[in-house]
């Protein structure tokens, strides 16, 4: 007989597999359960847009950037690789917590570092400026020797002209990869070698090479106006695609002009006038109205050799203008942007006497121009320095002495004295009633321990080393001409042990001119050390190369120019701001300190530091 299953009517093989199916499917209900039950992964979702305003941006007018580290400077041709526009970055937060720089936090700024400019422009553009190209017609583009001479040389530029001033038309010849950007035309009589080296050239032949500028010329209102120019050899102007200057001369021959031999001056002043050492040519009416640009290209260049210049000034018509001694309008130079202190320093140390006037009109669409003073060779009364800073050599380290203070101990203790002298781990104090007492520094509280650490110098041993090299710029078959390259290293020998703080060191090198009386600043920089952490006795840093030439201007000037090495200031400086050792030589620029520090470097001053124009020019008989 057939035993019963568990469930009445079922076989228990089939009730069975019931149960392990009923287990499975409540087993799948508990995963799926859980799975529903997992909280929900966050996903990011990002904010709405902000709606931000959108700026009309407009090309900032620059200024040299006081507190960029000094680079290589020279007083006519200088070095730097940049790009076309400023970057614009952040700055870096220096000094935020105490000690050096407190409070002293880099500002953001969107300027350039003009620093390094020549006559012949800067490495960085500014918006309103006029790019420079370097072309050598000496060379081809693979750089093999073309035999070009003047006739040649000015062939191509007829030709050039011919095209429409395309310059594809040049593009056999070889052209420097820098760009130099220049707010103004104004290049007083300098040696023709300089002209390449600015564009990183030197050993360019200094005869057949043009620099073609071009840009856009606007003006915030209408305007009329003639320009003016003169050159040694190559200088045109062209506006709208019409040439409105030919100023380029050969030897002495005037007319016809070089470039477009097409033109005709309308104006009965042509070549009336002796600006720098030559006659100007007058230019044709040109007419801007206000804000509207108009294309504009400016091409100099060299055909001589020896000796370059290339000027250009603006005459508004309307404005009557003041003469100077030889009789001639003194004409403001034209200009793009405002002119910096150094930028005009450097055109009024070449150019002769009653021959330079800034105050005219800016060919920009920023604004109005300001009025601009007028060079002055005027100098005020010297002030006396600040008290101890006419210290020539080391201040004494040992001189420690203060007013009365209050003073705290370990335990909480306070009184009053004036600190007498250190010596050793001892300190000496007096008393207001004239008592001297000795106390362990370790007595004090660590607050006063510090002040008497910093009280306590070292002794330092300040000098500056001057390393140079002579560099030549060749400028014909027959001749050259050589500046030299200098580098100036500040010293810091510290000849006892146990100070355990930084000190900054501040130097400041200057230079005198060549033939004239104005000091000028050639270097300065400053860098940090801890006496404790030296690698030997010693601490020295070098600032950037600095090119200082010394020729004489041939031709009708025969005056000799250039700079000369004049002297340094070195000081040192604790935590607390204090000088703790200075050296100077000459002596009056640590009397003077103070508007020293005002100064950017190719900045022209006189004994007294007070700021003054560079030496002109003397103009011979003509």
């Amino acid at each position: 007989m057939k035993k019963k299953g568990v469930v009445k009517g079922a076989p228990s093989g089939f009730v069975i597999s019931l149960l392990v199916h009923a287990g499975a499917f409540v087993l799948a209900g508990l995963l799926v359960v859980f799975t529903v039950s997992q909280k929900e992964e966050k996903k990011f979702v990002p904010p709405k847009p902000v709606d931000r305003p959108k700026m009309k941006l407009k090309k900032p007018k620059v200024k040299v950037k006081k507190s960029a580290k000094p680079k290589s400077t020279s007083r006519i041709v200088t070095k730097v690789q940049q790009p076309n526009m400023p970057d614009i970055q952040l700055p870096e937060m220096n000094g935020m917590g105490g000690g050096f720089g407190e409070g002293d936090i880099a500002g953001f700024d969107i300027m350039p570092d003009l620093t390094e400019v020549s006559v012949f422009g800067a490495s960085e553009s500014i918006g309103s400026d006029l790019e420079g190209t370097f072309i050598d017609f000496n060379r081809t583009r693979r750089g093999s020797v073309t035999g070009i001479e003047s006739e040649g040389y000015i062939a191509e530029l007829v030709r050039f002209h011919m095209s429409g001033w395309r310059e594809a038309t040049l593009s056999k010849f070889y052209r420097s990869p820098k760009k130099l950007y220049s707010t103004t035309v104004s290049m007083p009589p300098l040696m023709s070698p300089l002209g390449p080296a600015a564009f990183d050239e030197p050993d360019n032949k200094a005869v057949f090479w043009i620099v073609l500028y071009k840009g856009q010329l606007v003006y915030h209102e209408d305007i009329k106006f003639r320009f003016v120019g003169n050159s040694d050899n190559v200088l045109a102007v062209r506006v709208g695609g019409k040439v409105v200057l030919d100023a380029s001369r050969e030897d002495k021959k005037y007319t016809p002009p070089l470039i477009d031999t097409s033109w005709l001056p309308d104006s009965a002043d042509y070549r009336k006038w002796y600006h720098c050492h030559d006659y100007s040519a007058v230019g044709n009416l040109v007419e801007l109205k206000a804000g509207e640009p108009k294309d504009i290209q400016i091409i100099i260049g060299e055909s001589g050799g020896v000796l370059f210049n290339a000027n250009l000034w603006v005459m508004v018509e309307g404005v009557d203008y003041p003469r100077g001694q030889n009789g001639s309008p003194i004409l403001p130079i034209f200009q793009t942007a405002e002119l910096t202190r150094a930028q005009k320093n450097m055109i009024y140390r070449g150019m002769p006497e009653d021959q330079v006037s800034f105050s005219g009109p800016v060919f920009n669409d920023y604004a109005a121009p300001s009025p601009e003073p007028e060079p002055s060779l005027a100098s005020s009364e010297p002030e006396q320095g600040s008290d101890g800073a006419t210290q020539t050599n080391e201040m004494d380290p040992k001189d420690t002495s203060e007013g009365m203070r209050t003073w705290m101990s370990k335990d909480g203790k306070s009184f009053e004295a004036q600190l007498a002298t250190l010596m050793g781990r001892t300190a000496v104090l007096k008393t207001p009633k004239g008592k001297q007492v000795k106390f362990s520094i370790e007595e004090f509280s660590e607050e006063d321990q510090r002040y008497l650490s910093l009280s306590h110098p070292p002794e330092l041993v300040l000098d500056l080393s001057k390393s140079s090299d002579q560099r030549i710029f060749k400028y014909d078959d027959n001749g050259q001409v050589g500046c030299l390259e200098y580098v100036f290293s500040p010293k810091i020998k510290v000849k006892s042990k146990g100070y355990n703080h930084p000190l900054r060191v501040e130097y400041w090198v200057i230079g005198s001119e060549i033939g004239g009386s104005a000091n000028f600043l050639l270097d300065k920089g400053s860098q940090t050390f801890n006496p404790s952490e030296l690698e030997g006795d010693t601490f020295t840093f070098s600032g950037q190369p600095v090119l200082m030439y010394d020729w004489v201007l041939e031709h009708i000037y025969q005056q000799r120019r250039g700079e000369r090495y004049e002297g340094f200031l070195i000081n040192v400086i604790d935590e607390r701001g204090k000088i703790i050792a200075q050296r100077s030589s000459p002596t009056w620029l640590a009397k003077n300190l103070d508007r020293l520090k005002e100064f950017d470097l190719g900045q022209y001053f006189d004994d007294s530091c007070t700021e003054i124009w560079p030496t002109p020019l003397k103009v011979p008989a003509n």
